[in-house]
């Protein structure tokens, strides 16, 4: 088995097996979806993490606002009154408004933590450290960890609109947000080692030879667009030998690695 050190940019992901005669259209595909289900882990435990703390989210059109302005504009909270936690609630305010206050009692909100620790752990960048490769199905296994925990905090479920609910159901909406950039689609992902494209028309071991014992630093990206000259100046191989000559006569173009 071929040991790939999975890198985005200079930064650490996970590392993962894969046989040598793989072929690169099926193992840029499982990357991508272990580097894309290690983000919305993340998602998830920072979501939860809030939940465990401010209870459940607000309607979309009563966040950020005052009670004085929703008492004023007779808004309701429907699913605040359902979505009750397990024991009952504690009172803490959401500063910033986004959640509603009823957070789960301190027995709930320990069972919340010590899952999220736990689903952190399992798809840690630690795990790269220890020699500990990440697989899809680990991946899963945090996510139902997640899931199950929540369930037993909020047996009714959470309000449809709740950003983890909707994690669970792979409906969020990450469109303009910073978290958005981060993730790498399947179709458009690229693997790229020793400055070259791993070309997905081909198997692992046309680049890295026959030896299952190889390990080797592939970096994921997004695939860039033909005709995007700064997306190509910002590629991590930015210095490889195609760009400059795809560059050739343009002035003022320092090559350095991303």
């Amino acid at each position: 088995m071929v040991l790939l050190h999975v890198k985005r940019g200079d930064e650490s992901q996970f590392l993962l097996q894969a046989p040598g005669s793989t072929e690169l259209e099926e193992l840029t595909v499982q990357v991508a979806r272990v580097y894309n289900g290690r983000l919305k882990v993340q998602r998830l435990c920072s979501e939860m993490e809030e939940l465990a703390e401010h209870g459940i989210f607000l309607p979309p059109n009563m966040q950020g606002l005052t009670d004085d302005q929703i008492e004023e504009l007779k808004l309701k909270d429907e699913w605040g009154e359902k979505c009750i936690p397990s024991g009952g609630a504690v009172f803490k305010k959401d500063d910033i408004g986004r959640r509603n206050g009823q957070a789960p009692n301190e027995k709930m909100k320990q069972v919340l933590k010590k899952t999220i620790e736990e689903a952190k752990a399992i798809i840690s960048k630690k795990q790269v450290e220890a020699g500990v490769c990440v697989t899809m199905e680990m991946v899963k296994d945090a996510l139902d960890q997640l899931r199950g925990a929540v369930m037993i905090v909020y047996p009714m479920g959470l309000p449809p609109y709740d950003p983890i609910r909707m994690e669970f159901e792979n409906k969020e909406d990450l469109s303009g947000t910073q978290a958005g950039l981060s993730v790498i689609k399947e179709s458009e992902a690229q693997l790229w080692w020793a400055a070259k494209e791993l070309r997905r028309t081909k198997q692992l071991s046309d680049y890295v030879g026959k030896n299952e014992k190889t390990k080797i630093i592939a970096k994921i990206q997004q695939r860039l667009e033909e005709n995007d000259d700064d997306a190509c100046l910002n590629s991590p191989w930015a210095d490889n030998t195609a760009l400059k000559r795809h560059f050739h006569g343009v002035k003022d173009i320092k090559w350095r690695p991303k």
